[in-house]
């Protein structure tokens, strides 16, 4: 019974790594995270997001974003990223913030955009204009 236990728990073992494994392509082309580790042990380079309309955005701290938009409606921290979310009845900004280098404070680096209802992706330039800013 022990072995039968110790070979299952290396098979999820074997498992998970390959999951882990093929995940992060797709992380790394759409995703706000590359999979590119720096000399920091743990430290993640962030993607920074280049596309039309969202440039205002990137770069800017949490401190400002709500001093444009108002307090998020959803503001959540693991490790060092923060994510914040700001809705509409017209749509839901996500905007995610990483420190660009070891020990830096986070600052927006990506900006995702979507349908309040059923959660189709819409235009973030729109989106940021919908939400209009204070």
């Amino acid at each position: 019974m022990k072995r039968a236990v110790t070979i299952l728990l290396a098979l999820c073992m074997v498992s998970a790594c390959a999951s882990t494994s093929q995940g992060s392509g797709a992380n790394a082309r759409s995703g706000p995270l590359t999979t590119t580790v720096r000399g920091d042990a743990g430290f993640q380079q962030p993607s920074v997001q280049n596309i039309d309309g969202v440039s205002g955005l990137i770069g800017a701290r949490a401190e400002g974003l709500t001093r444009h938009f108002g307090d998020a409606r959803l503001d959540l921290s693991e490790g060092d990223a923060r994510k914040l979310q700001f809705a509409s009845d017209q749509c839901v900004l996500d905007i995610f913030l990483y420190p660009l280098e070891p020990g830096a404070a986070p600052t927006a680096t990506y900006v995702e955009a979507r349908s309040p209802n059923g959660g189709a992706k819409i235009d973030e330039a729109r989106c940021i204009r919908e939400l209009g800013g204070r």
